[in-house]
């Protein structure tokens, strides 16, 4: 019995880690209650959910969190959740409020029952509770009743469905960077998706740059696009830190250069991966100066401007978060002259 019981030992410190996240995510998500809570019966659906997790088994994770927060996956009865194995929670390891963005890049805020899923065609995006973030439908075989989001497979279909609300099981979390890139689209209902590219979509990105606010950084990347093309030929993925709007668009152009390039990784970097690059620093589009990345307790900082919105678009090619500020414009420029 002794050796029954301590068989698991290694659990441990996943469950002691996933306990800390849940006492986490229950103090920091707002409870909605009395006459002004807006969707009392999606509070409902959420226990109700919980239950029929918890009594099929391999989502306890999940129900808990839908048992204790249900605003985190269900803000209107309208919804879907796509319920990650514990199997698959078990092997991540992230901070408690990148959890909280994880589970809600897994909820969407419209009714997908499994007939409905299967109507999907492989490309059909659809919106999730994460801002700007989408999923794509990347294999739907109705035959074998075989289904991928996300290049997952879709391995419960049904596990709830009450009214306006389905649950499915999915093997493990889903990677905003696995799908194909959705293009920008005013529908975000039906967004089209593109195939992958050898290098990376500069057209693209230029234009999610200036439909999501940041116009001067688009200009400003627009304007040494040529010279980017020519100085790497074979660049295969970048990281790209947007700053909000300002005036350096209008510096001179060797300063406006470097600018842009210090802004820019040769290399693709999530969110998460960043995390996991905390204390170190990552070569720029400036030959000899790196970035260096700082985590703390709730946020990233890079070279002194936090990520304010991580990973708002993404693709298999580029990824780009938003930042507070510049990079220190005075620190950097003082080396190139």
């Amino acid at each position: 019995m002794a050796e029954t019981s301590w068989s698991h030992w290694w659990h441990a410190p996943f469950y002691l880690a996933m306990s800390f996240a849940l006492v986490y995510i229950s103090i920091t998500t707002p409870y909605h209650s009395g006459p002004d809570d807006r969707s009392p019966s999606a509070h409902i659906l959420a226990l109700d959910a919980s239950r029929a997790l918890r009594a099929h088994g391999g989502f306890n994770t999940i129900a808990t969190l839908l048992q204790i927060s249900p605003d985190l996956c269900v803000s209107r009865p309208e919804s879907t959740l796509f319920a990650i194995h514990d199997s698959a929670i078990s092997n991540l390891s992230i901070p408690p409020w990148a959890m909280q963005q994880l589970l809600r890049y897994h909820s969407t805020p419209s009714t997908l029952p499994k007939a409905e899923l299967f109507k999907k065609p492989p490309g059909f995006c659809f919106q999730t509770l994460l801002q700007d973030k989408n999923l794509a439908v990347t294999k739907n075989d109705a035959k074998t009743g075989s289904i991928m989001i996300n290049n997952v497979l879709v391995s419960h279909h049904d596990l709830f469905l009450q009214g306006p609300f389905a649950v499915h099981g999915v093997l493990g979390p889903f990677d905003p960077n696995s799908a194909a890139v959705c293009n920008v689209s005013t529908d975000h209902t039906n967004l089209v998706v593109s195939g992958p590219t050898d290098n990376v979509e500069w057209d693209i990105v230029v234009r999610v740059l200036g439909s999501h606010g940041f116009v001067s950084f688009a200009i400003g990347l627009n304007s040494i696009l040529e010279e980017i093309l020519e100085d790497y030929t074979n660049l295969s993925s970048v990281t790209i830190f947007a700053p909000p709007n300002s005036g350096f668009i209008s510096t001179s152009s060797p300063l406006l250069d470097r600018i842009v390039k210090l802004h820019i990784l040769p290399r693709r970097f999530t969110h998460l991966q960043l995390l996991a690059a905390r204390n170190s620093s990552l070569k720029t589009l400036v030959p000899g100066y790196d970035i260096k990345i700082n985590t703390y307790s709730d946020f990233l900082d890079i070279n002194g401007a936090e990520i304010t919105r991580p990973d708002f678009f993404s693709s298999k090619k580029f990824v780009i978060h938003g930042i507070s500020k510049c990079f220190d414009s005075e620190e950097f420029s003082s080396s190139f002259r």
